[in-house]
């Protein structure tokens, strides 16, 4: 029992000094001196045998493995904070103004029929609802939860996991039928193509052979900046796009989107509620979690 406490320590240690960025700042966020952090350090790396942080006399930054290791431990410490607060929440009634941010495609496919269930159990909670494909800044913005797909990097940020996506290269029947179905990725430079404002590049990344990656430059013809627009430009023919596919599985499911290059597909992303740390949760913010995670379900979106 007792190496497991010390292990826990080490990892509520390792992961504030990542998130910090810093031994120092680390130490004040614990309360703990600065000998105190990074021996728990040391110590893990022990335990683990491989070192997680590369130190220099400017800045403390993960090995590649510390960024994986990091990444899991994250979600150990926000389950245990989780945990607490389920404590703490179930002697709460749930109420206040809620502030949410959410996709568009999102609301419309998972909240449109539920949410009232969720109003109607919680009389006492008021709603401020953004549905937008804006990147928004939870903190600054006052957000209690919003929901991202794909990789997180706010590393201040609690996230749960509600499901995973197929980012799908899709277009419509008719598309394909009039200029053909791409067999590679690299003849979509033969093709229109839609964008998302939001992509940091015009490129489209697979995966090839033996996980190698494989970059297309894309020009495209239309970029929009919410999938409500991407979504019936693709059925309606005018080019191939890529959505999550919690955006885009109804229309596939009816056939009036295909799936394309699916041998070439990526990974499926992570669909998340993502909220900020907070020492104490609330229970308005608490039983929203809880209801998205029964909403979207636990299986794989497509």
């Amino acid at each position: 029992m007792a190496d497991n406490v010390d292990l826990l320590d080490g990892i509520i240690v390792f992961t504030t000094v990542v998130e910090a960025g810093g031994f120092s700042a680390a130490a004040k966020r614990l309360g703990r001196s600065v000998s105190f952090v990074s021996k728990e350090v040391s110590r893990l790396e022990a335990r683990l045998k491989i070192r997680l942080l590369n130190r220099t006399t400017r800045s403390v930054v993960p090995t590649d493995t510390g960024r994986a290791y990091y990444e899991r431990c994250r979600q150990i410490v926000a389950e245990a904070v989780d945990a607490e607060g389920d404590l703490a929440a179930s002697h709460q009634n749930p109420q206040g103004q809620l502030k949410i941010s959410m996709p568009v495609s999102f609301g419309r496919s998972y909240l449109d029929k539920s949410l009232p269930e969720f109003l109607n159990t919680y009389p006492d909670i008021t709603l401020n609802a953004e549905l937008s494909d804006r990147f928004v800044d939870v903190v600054a913005e006052g957000y209690d939860v919003v929901i991202r797909a794909g990789n997180l990097k706010e590393s201040s940020l609690i996230a749960r996991k509600l499901a995973n996506s197929r980012l799908m290269t899709v277009a419509s029947p008719e598309y394909l039928e009039r200029h053909g179905t791409p067999q590679t990725p690299a003849e979509l430079s033969e093709h229109t193509c839609i964008c998302w404002t939001n992509t940091p590049t015009k490129q489209w990344r697979f995966v090839g052979p033996e996980n190698s990656t494989i970059s297309v430059d894309i020009e495209p013809r239309i970029i929009c900046n919410t999938s409500e627009l991407e979504l019936p430009l693709a059925v309606n023919g005018v080019g191939i796009t890529r959505l999550p596919g919690f955006i885009c599985h109804r229309e596939v499911e009816s056939g009036q989107l295909v799936p394309i290059l699916v041998d070439f597909e990526n990974p499926p992303i992570g669909l998340y509620a993502v909220y900020p740390h907070r020492a104490h949760l609330s229970a308005k913010v608490r039983v929203f979690v809880d209801f998205l995670v029964t909403a979207v379900g636990p299986t794989t979106a497509l």
